[in-house]
């Protein structure tokens, strides 16, 4: 029997920093821009690990999860293909620095996010401040 096709498995994690600050990467490889850490998950790996861990790749920090945000599933989120994202919000300490898939990793304020972003990643903060303001998670 065939394997099943489908989208890939992917993790986002929304950094947050003490100042009420936010991580974001610029981006190595196409797509070019900033955008949340995040990558595909391993073969073996729950995606919980696999947000600590390129968490940890991108910026050198080590994140504690604290929410699961929600999943995001548009086919047309990443033009390279179809992933289907488990986004979490977390907590660091420290400063970021650039490694792995991220050319550089900054911490900006909320009310300082550059712009564009990558992929759907604008509308993942949205979602998350408001989440993180009025506890509301968006509705499916």
């Amino acid at each position: 029997m065939p394997e099943p096709k489908g989208p890939s498995p992917t993790v986002d994690v929304v950094i947050l920093l003490p100042g009420d600050r936010v991580v974001l990467v610029r981006r190595k490889y196409p797509p070019p821009g900033w955008a949340l850490p995040g990558g595909f998950v391993d073969v073996g790996e729950t995606v919980e690990a696999a947000a600590v861990r390129e968490a940890r790749e991108e910026t050198g920090l080590e994140v504690t999860l604290e929410h699961l945000l929600w999943v995001y599933s548009d086919p047309r989120r990443d033009p390279r293909r179809h992933t289907l994202s488990a986004v979490f919000i977390g907590r660091a300490a420290g400063e970021p620095k650039g490694a792995d898939d991220a050319d550089e990793a900054r911490a900006f304020a909320w009310g300082a996010l550059p712009s564009p972003l990558a992929f759907d990643h604008a509308e993942i903060l949205g979602d998350a401040r408001r989440f993180l303001l009025t506890g509301t998670r968006r509705r499916p």
